[in-house]
Parts: C-alpha cells; sequence; structure tokens
C-alpha cells in the first residue's frame, strides 16, 4: 500500500522525462487530468455521472492506471474519497454541476476539517455560456453560475474554474499542487465542452509532477530547539501527546525518534489514535481528559511539562473544555510552528525538522513512565454471563479485539504494558486475533467513537475516525474508499444504526469492487450519542431489517454474507464465519443491543459536553 508519505509532496530529485511517441498522447485537458491524478498517487475516482461530466468521465475512463468507482450518491463519493485520502494521502471525487457540488459539499467539508487532500472535480457549464445571460438546468434558476463556486471558497484551499483551454494547464496544476502542499481540498470545474478538445499547452506528456520540500527557517529552527530543550530538561516528569496533525506534516517517524531519545511516556490525543503504534514500549494510551484511559489521564494531567505534537483541541476532544491542562506547562508543535508555554511562538520552524531536531538535545527521562508502571493495575475479570444473555456492546469489543480472550482482560479494553498483552492477547500474530497489521478499524460517530477507542492496536493496523467533523453517515462512505485504497488490509467498521441509515446505499458498491470488509452494524434503535447529550423523541429511529435490506442489495451478484447476531455465542459463530469461511467476502454483521447500552465513557463525557452546550449567555 502507499502511504501518504510517499505522496508527492516528498521531493526527491527527478530525472529527464521519459521520451513518450506523439501518438501516445492526445494533447487534451481530460487527458491531462488523468494524467495527474496518477502521479500524485490516485488510482481510484469515485464519480456520480451527471449531464456536465460524461464527457470528462470518458477521458478518466480511457487512463489505463485509474479506475472509475461508480458511487449511489455524491455525498459518498466525497465521504470515499476522504477515506481514500486517509490510506493512500490523496483522494479524487467527480460530479456534475450544482446538483452534484452541493451534494458533495459536506464531505468536502469534512476532509478539509480533517487535513485531507481531496480533489473534487466538477463536469460545469459550457464554456459558451459563461457571462451569457442564459439560464441553465441544475442551478438554482440565475444566470449567475457562481453560487456553487461561492459554496466551495469557505471548504477548500484552493478554486479553479476552467473555462478556457488557454490557462487551463496552469490552473489543473496549481490546484493540484496547492491542496498536496495545504494538505487540503481543492476544488476544479471544468466546462463540459472542453475535455476532449486537442491544445498546444497539452501538446506533450505531462512534465513528472514534482513539489519543492519546505525548508524550516534554520535560525528559527535552531531557537526553538533551544528553547524548547532548556523547558524540558529542567522538568522532573514531562510528556509527550500525539495530535492528528502528525499524519499533515508526515512526521510520524520524527515523532518515534523523539519518543526514544527522550524516554518520555507516549500518549495519543483520541484524533491521534493510529498515528502512533500502539506497541511502542512507552506508550500509555488516550489522553482524553476524563474520559482517558485508565491511568494515562492522571499521568499527563499530573506532568510538568508536556509535549503536543499536532494537537487540535476543540470542545469534543477537551470534552466540554474541562481538560486539567496549564498553558505555562505545554509546548505546542504544530505543523510549521512552534509554542513554547507563555513565551515564544516561532513560525516557519516544521514539525518533522523541529522533532529530529530536538531528539538529539534532550537528556532521557523515564519518570513519568516508571509512575505510570508504578500505578497500572490490569483490567479486571469479566462478569460471568448467563446462558443466552442478550448480547452487550463491551463483548462485542471484547471479540473485536480478540477471537478467544483469556480471562484474565476483563471488559475495560484499556490499552496496558506491551508485555502483558502479549502475554494475555497471545502476540499479535496469533492467529485467533481478529485485529492484525493486515487490518484497519473505522469507527463511526458515536458510541463506537468511544469503544473502539479502547481497543488496542497491533503494530500497522489502521485506525480512522472523523473527530473534527463529525458527519453521521462518514463511515460507509470512509470504508469504501479505504477499502479501496488499502486493498492489502481488511477494514473493520462499527457503525450505529442511525448514522448507517443516511448513507447506507453505498454498500452496494462495496459488493461490485469485491471488497471483503467486515461490518459491524450496532441496532440499539437510535441516535446514542445525541441521546447522553440531550434526550428526546427525535433520538428514536424507525427500525429497519439491516440483514434484508443488505441482502436485497446484494441481490446475488457478488460475495456478501449477513447475520444477526444477539447473544455472545451468536457473535463468536459469526466472528469465526466472518474471519473463515467468508473471509473473502463482504461481511454484515447485525448486532443487537439495548437502547441504554452504552460505555462508561460516553456517559461522561455526553454530561460534560452539554454543560457546555448549555452555558448560558454572558451578561451583556
Amino acid at each position: 500500500m502507499e502511504t501518504a508519505n510517499s505522496i508527492g509532496s516528498v521531493a526527491q530529485p527527478s530525472s529527464a522525462p521519459p521520451q513518450v511517441p506523439p501518438a501516445a498522447y492526445s494533447g487534451t485537458l481530460g487527458r491531462h487530468l488523468a494524467r495527474r491524478l496518477v502521479e500524485i498517487g490516485v488510482r481510484d475516482v469515485f464519480s456520480v455521472p451527471g449531464d456536465f461530466n460524461l464527457t470528462l468521465l470518458d477521458h478518466l475512463i480511457a487512463e489505463p492506471e485509474l479506475n472509475l468507482v461508480g458511487c449511489c450518491n455524491e455525498l459518498n463519493a466525497g465521504y470515499a474519497a476522504d477515506g481514500y485520502a486517509r490510506a493512500k494521502g490523496v483522494g479524487a471525487c467527480v460530479v456534475t454541476f450544482t446538483v452534484g457540488g452541493l451534494s458533495v459539499l459536506n464531505a468536502i467539508a469534512g476532509a478539509y476539517s480533517e487535513n485531507l487532500p481531496v480533489i473534487c472535480i466538477v463536469g460545469g457549464p459550457n464554456s459558451n455560456d459563461y457571462g451569457t445571460n442564459r439560464i441553465l438546468h441544475h442551478t438554482i434558476g440565475l444566470p449567475d453560475f457562481s453560487q456553487e463556486l461561492r459554496c466551495f471558497q469557505t471548504v477548500t484551499c484552493t478554486q479553479a474554474v476552467v473555462n478556457n483551454l488557454d490557462d487551463a494547464h496552469e490552473l489543473i496544476d496549481t490546484a493540484i499542487s496547492t491542496a498536496l502542499k495545504e494538505s487540503k481540498p481543492a476544488y476544479i470545474s471544468i466546462g463540459c465542452n472542453l475535455p476532449g478538445i486537442p491544445h498546444p499547452t497539452f501538446a506533450r506528456d505531462p512534465v513528472p509532477f514534482y513539489l519543492a520540500p519546505k525548508v524550516s527557517n534554520q535560525l528559527g529552527l535552531e531557537a526553538a530547539v533551544e528553547a524548547t530543550a532548556d523547558f524540558l530538561n529542567k522538568a522532573v516528569k514531562p510528556v509527550i501527546v500525539a495530535g492528528p496533525k502528525l499524519r499533515v506534516a508526515k512526521a510520524q517517524e520524527a515523532f518515534i525518534e523523539l519518543a526514544d531519545a527522550s524516554g518520555y511516556p507516549v500518549a495519543v490525543m483520541p484524533s491521534g489514535k493510529g498515528m502512533v503504534p500502539e506497541h511502542h514500549p512507552q506508550f500509555i494510551g488516550t489522553y482524553w481528559g476524563a474520559v482517558s484511559t485508565s491511568f494515562c489521564g492522571e499521568i499527563v494531567e499530573s506532568a510538568d511539562a508536556y509535549v503536543f505534537v499536532g494537537p487540535i483541541f476543540n470542545d469534543y476532544s477537551s470534552v466540554g473544555y474541562s481538560l486539567l491542562i496549564k498553558k505555562e506547562k505545554t509546548i505546542i508543535v504544530q505543523p510549521n510552528r512552534v509554542t513554547i508555554g507563555n513565551g515564544p511562538s516561532l513560525g516557519w520552524v516544521f514539525m518533522a525538522d523541529f522533532l529530529s531536531a530536538l531528539a538529539k538535545k534532550l537528556k532521557k527521562n523515564s519518570t513519568a513512565l516508571e509512575n505510570y508502571r508504578r500505578i497500572f493495575v490490569p483490567p479486571g475479570v469479566p462478569l460471568k454471563r448467563v446462558q443466552d444473555e442478550p448480547l452487550r456492546v463491551n463483548v462485542l469489543f471484547k471479540h473485536i479485539q480478540a477471537k478467544k480472550i483469556c480471562l484474565l482482560i476483563g471488559l475495560e479494553l484499556f490499552p496496558f504494558p506491551f508485555s502483558l498483552f502479549t502475554f494475555v492477547f497471545g502476540g499479535e500474530n496469533d492467529s485467533n486475533a481478529m485485529l492484525s497489521g493486515d487490518t484497519a478499524v473505522i469507527a463511526e460517530t458515536g458510541d463506537s467513537w468511544f469503544n473502539c477507542q479502547k481497543l488496542h492496536l497491533p503494530e500497522n493496523c489502521g485506525y480512522e475516525f472523523q473527530m473534527q467533523y463529525g458527519s453521521i453517515g462518514w463511515s460507509v462512505g470512509a470504508t469504501l474508499g479505504y477499502a479501496q485504497a488499502a486493498k492489502d488490509k481488511r477494514v473493520i467498521a462499527c457503525i450505529g444504526d442511525g448514522s448507517f441509515q443516511v448513507t447506507a446505499q453505498d454498500i452496494s458498491t462495496m459488493i461490485r469492487c469485491g471488497q471483503k470488509s467486515i461490518i459491524f452494524l450496532i441496532n440499539n434503535g437510535g441516535y446514542t450519542i445525541e441521546v447522553e447529550i440531550h434526550d428526546g423523541p427525535y433520538n428514536v429511529i424507525k427500525n429497519w431489517d439491516y440483514t434484508g435490506l443488505i441482502n436485497a442489495i446484494h441481490n446475488g451478484e457478488g460475495k456478501c454474507w449477513t447475520v444477526k447476531v444477539h447473544t455472545e455465542d451468536e457473535l463468536m459463530e459469526a466472528i469465526d464465519k466472518a474471519t473463515g469461511e467468508h473471509k473473502d467476502s463482504l461481511c454484515f454483521i447485525e448486532v443487537f443491543a439495548h437502547k441504554d447500552d452504552t460505555s462508561k465513557e460516553l456517559l461522561e463525557w455526553g454530561s460534560r459536553v452539554s454543560a457546555a452546550n448549555s452555558r448560558p449567555p454572558n451578561p451583556q
């Protein structure tokens, strides 16, 4: 699998472009765009056809290294491009003008919030219609065609409206380059009559794509490293916490280099899960304020210095603004800036450069890690279940962690020292383990956030969820996109019934693409996360026969297996079949749970977020 670290934003000296016979290149805008997408790492484009983009789709199909994946709706196409970008480093979707563009807009906004470079391509009106008084279909009935563009301006880092071939080459390349450099979505609108017209600017094969490397301001870098090292070397029990912008900065290796050199305990923010190897001997779990991994929150909040690398602090990640973190003890390392306590803030200092340089200046200090190991107590023994007892959600996630689990491990599957993990679970290569380096977990917005956060990820196991934007239904499209990009991994998606009802159609596309993901549909009759924030009759949904729906979508074409699960014995049998005889099929497991069966973390988090939401207006 190609990773985000190998996409074109990492500059390599490029040799002279290979000589291409003139007959091998069509010299059109459509061909140029298709080649550019391939060069930056895109192999699959998610699309919904419409009359304004049909000619462009013909040119994308004609590119032998590009696969067009037709989706059921534009929202899911955008979510799929989001999931694809998480696995590949960049994604792309193609929709039609306005009706398609405004449908995909929500997904593009989510990609913007999560710092994902998604190239959103829209088939636009005929270039002759711009500047006329004509009214076109697929618009709101006005001769002004800029409504879609204005909507995208706030959720993309760059916008290109191509209605003239003379500057099309420059507009397309600038938009793609900007998206990769800023790790944000780009909007490209292409007139429907332009993709197939030859033009001199496309007379030769595109020069190989290249982005110049970003280089830190050397004086600023040295000043930031010196000030930070002085700050941390005076501390007694410092810690490091990884945030989601590690991905943007492509600094995972530099982060591990810093962790190894410092000896500090390593935690992750919830949205940073999966970006730091959890088998690392200094890993202590998730720092999420009042709902942190057991013993992790205490170690972080009692530290006298904490290094937050690539954090995003919002009301959700701060549990309703309740983190016990003091600014004067905090070093914030963002992708291009370092801020030390209440002191200096130095810009144009890039994260990977800074972390690598800092690792060489720190004294080893394992005091906080030793404190963690001193206070750590393994989780308890699970309660013995009654025969045919209705399945509990925490039992479901116990079996997602490992199919056959030792009784030493309780239902509270918080991370613990990896040596104990290996002893209890038999190691990450145990044939009984459901999670492995060949799997990836996708958690839908809801209680799956909290239950999946407790899973201990084996080495190279992927993990994704949409913490910042939190759009319910995201995971169906994201599962489609991630599985299409990471064909070497089997995706395990945990989705609530309310979220699933928003985007269920593209299970069809997963089956058509031959994907073999395992989807756990948790049927508890409503929007559980909303219930814990503020309950009301609007949080109850109409129940569906979910397996019946998937069977109807399957319709005997492709490989798909469904099952309903009510008890732990049925769950164990279902997981055995999904990982055994049906391992080459899309597996849909509908798990029935009580409407009030939630994680204890959601109960705590929900009450604190509710309190933050209901703060009265400040006195005027």
